[in-house]
């Protein structure tokens, strides 16, 4: 086993078999310029089903007054491919994925698809190796923030659009995002600003704009959370309350 496979194996902190660990690393593209080997595309398919499982019933046992609908959405942002996606980075993934010249031409090692479809790959080789119990260990480590944070998500299952529908309930319009660069253009890094009404909520960072907005979406929309919405008398008009539009001194946290 390469040194590189080890770190990985580190991190998941679950042993693998070497040829079971390939696997769950080859993307089709690798496959198919490689002659037509197996790609990791089945044990995805049985990664994806343990890991809902597991997600399903543990929001079931943490919300036991949330109706279907509710657990439906939360579980939907728990596995959705933006958050399996983060889990892979956290894992820096996207340094192990066997890929296609083509594939890695197009940054494919950081590409949302492709990072939440392996990590499913790598549940389903778990699953297979040690049974549920490890499985289902593995899945509430890797999914945890995701797991208590998944009933502030709005309908929208991102931090963006959870954002917006909280800034027009404060009445602080829409969010506006500034976006700063710095590095190569291969190992760019990007921060991202959130303001509401000319001031910083939230500051997020990533190697691409969207990863950047999307931590400082979830900043601001944390801070928002711990903010009374306004109260409005009954002919619509803003109260005069002392809350509503007033920005705290240090939004950000920074």
């Amino acid at each position: 086993m390469t040194p590189a496979a080890t770190g990985l194996l580190e991190k998941l902190g679950v042993p693998l078999d070497p040829e079971l660990l390939v696997l769950a690393l080859t993307h089709r593209s690798f496959a198919h310029e490689a002659g037509g080997i197996p790609t990791n595309e089945r044990l995805e398919f049985l990664g994806d089903t343990v890991l809902g499982l597991v997600v399903t019933e543990e929001l079931y046992r943490r919300h036991p007054d949330n109706s279907e609908g509710d657990l439906a959405r939360m579980r939907s942002a728990t596995v959705s491919q933006r958050s399996l996606a983060a889990v892979a980075r956290e894992l820096d993934l996207g340094s192990f994925v066997l890929l296609g010249k083509g594939e890695r031409r197009t940054a494919g090692y950081d590409k949302d698809s492709i990072l939440s479809d392996t990590v499913e790959a790598l549940l389903g080789a778990v699953y297979l190796s040690h049974g549920l119990e490890v499985a289902r260990a593995l899945v509430l480590r890797l999914v945890a923030s995701t797991l208590d944070t998944a009933a502030d998500l709005g309908a929208g299952l991102d931090w963006k659009t959870s954002l917006q529908e909280a800034s027009s309930a404060h009445g602080l319009g829409a969010p506006s995002y500034e976006i700063d660069a710095e590095g190569p253009d291969h190992q760019r890094r990007f921060t991202a600003r959130i303001l509401l009404d000319g001031t910083v909520y939230g500051t997020g960072t990533g190697t691409a704009k969207k990863h950047a907005e999307q931590a400082a979406a979830a900043q601001a929309y944390a801070v928002l959370a711990k903010r009374p919405l306004p109260v409005r008398p009954s002919d619509g008009s803003a109260a005069d309350d002392g809350t509503a539009g007033t920005a705290p001194s240090d939004a950000s946290g920074a």
